[in-house]
């Protein structure tokens, strides 16, 4: 022992307590890392577990559906498309050189008058009355509640068809997903009898399509359609649990909270941003015979409730983030909440002196006023979860009714600050 040097007994100490503090840092950083690893892949699958929702809420809820497709009947741009559809299809049936001749005579002038013979051709004004009727129809509720009805009583074979199995009146031909018109023209039919147009009435059945969605791979199309159905329950769960349970393994909770819930809010937005992009190389592939109008409202209606979800997450997003960095230690963030104790703390302060008094509600709330708090915040969670289809209105709703009860619970608990009386006054 006294031939050990006093630095070889340093040196050794050094080692042990680096050897030490060494084990610490790598256990954290392993679990940064792994932490790392389960926030990413939840942000990654956001976007998916988004559009396995809505797809699986497409297929499954059958007033989801008919909402998601009620307003087409009522888009001018898909009307003027099924007007053009019916118009080109009736005048297949029409024999403009026999019109006039098989007409009996007392029908001739209404007819002459009807097809506007003192101006242009026959086939024009032929084909521009057609039109007109047909236009009269799409517009009407006659179409809106056959398109409606249909949607409605046909959902089954929706999802057939979408899952690329089954027929009916909405089914999948070749590269194209259609609905057919039959009893729209025979609307249509009846209301140019009417017209004076007697020939429409020997017209016969006519069954044709109108395209509702095309695509170039519609195989692919019912593979990805399957494969999302069966993951719209649990591929929302698998994300959530990722998610937190990357959080829960940070060394630094709230920092990966912040980091969590602002990629979940940025890959809803990326989501957000292809759908739009995906529209634009939608609508150019389409062939020219497609109006672009029509696909358009088309592809814009049967998203819009997914396009409603992605302005709800991102919301969802920014709130939590903002929420766990307020509660956080920073400075700026400390400044705030200074600054809120301070404003319920004044008008505290005022209440107490104009006599306003809570009674034994404010020292119950003062002394429970934590679980309150919690209780608060898991309603609102609570709230958020059970509310069907929550928009990003519906979020910050949420979010400010949250706060405002915080507000009061911290305003009637907070202590008074009217001087307390020893004894009587003389």
């Amino acid at each position: 022992m006294a031939d050990r040097e006093p630095g070889d007994d340093l040196a050794r100490l050094r080692e042990r307590v680096d050897a030490l503090e060494s084990r610490p840092r790598a256990r954290h950083r392993t679990r940064s890392a792994c932490a790392a690893v389960l926030i990413v892949l939840g942000c990654l699958l956001a976007p998916l577990a988004l559009v396995a929702t809505w797809t699986a809420d497409l297929a499954d809820d059958t007033d989801r559906y008919v909402a998601t497709v009620a307003p087409l009947a009522h888009d001018p741009a898909v009307q003027d498309a099924a007007a053009d559809r019916i118009t080109d299809e009736l005048m297949h049936y029409l024999n403009l050189s026999d019109l006039l001749k098989d007409a009996a005579p007392s029908d001739r002038p209404l007819l002459e008058k009807a097809l506007g013979a003192l101006g242009g051709s026959l086939d024009d004004a032929v084909s521009g009355f057609v039109r007109d009727k047909s236009r009269e129809v799409v517009a009407s509720e006659t179409f809106a509640r056959f398109w409606t009805d249909a949607n409605r009583r046909l959902h089954t074979t929706v999802d057939k068809a979408l899952t690329g199995s089954g027929g009916g009146a909405v089914r999948i031909e070749g590269d194209a997903v259609t609905v057919d018109l039959a009893p729209v023209i025979e609307e249509v039919k009846s209301r140019l009898v009417d017209a004076g147009l007697k020939p429409a009435a020997k017209i016969p059945d006519v069954h044709t399509d109108f395209t509702v969605l095309r695509t170039e791979k519609v195989a692919d199309l019912q593979s990805w359609f399957r494969l999302l159905q069966l993951a719209g329950v649990w591929l929302p769960v698998v994300a959530a649990l990722f998610l937190a349970g990357g959080v829960l393994l940070a060394v630094r909770r709230r920092r990966a909270l912040v980091a969590a819930a602002l990629g979940f809010a940025v890959t809803a937005l990326l989501l957000g941003v292809g759908l739009t992009v995906f529209r634009a190389f939608y609508l150019d592939a389409l062939p020219a015979s497609v109006s672009q109008p029509a696909a358009g409202a088309v592809y814009d209606t049967l998203t819009r409730f997914l396009r409603t979800a992605v302005r709800a997450v991102i919301a969802l997003g920014v709130i939590l983030a903002l929420a766990a960095w307020l509660s956080g230690p920073g400075r700026h963030a400390s400044a705030l909440r200074q600054i809120w104790h301070a404003g319920i703390g004044a008008a505290r302060a005022q209440t107490d002196r104009l006599g306003l008094r809570t009674g034994p509600v404010g020292p119950f709330l003062h002394r429970h006023r934590v679980l309150l708090g919690w209780l608060l915040v898991a309603g609102a969670v609570v709230a958020f979860v059970l509310w069907p289809h929550p928009t990003g209105w519906v979020v910050v709703g949420l979010a400010l009714g949250l706060l405002f009860a915080l507000a009061v619970v911290e305003f009637l608990g907070a202590e008074s600050a009217a001087p307390k009386r020893s004894g009587p006054v003389r």
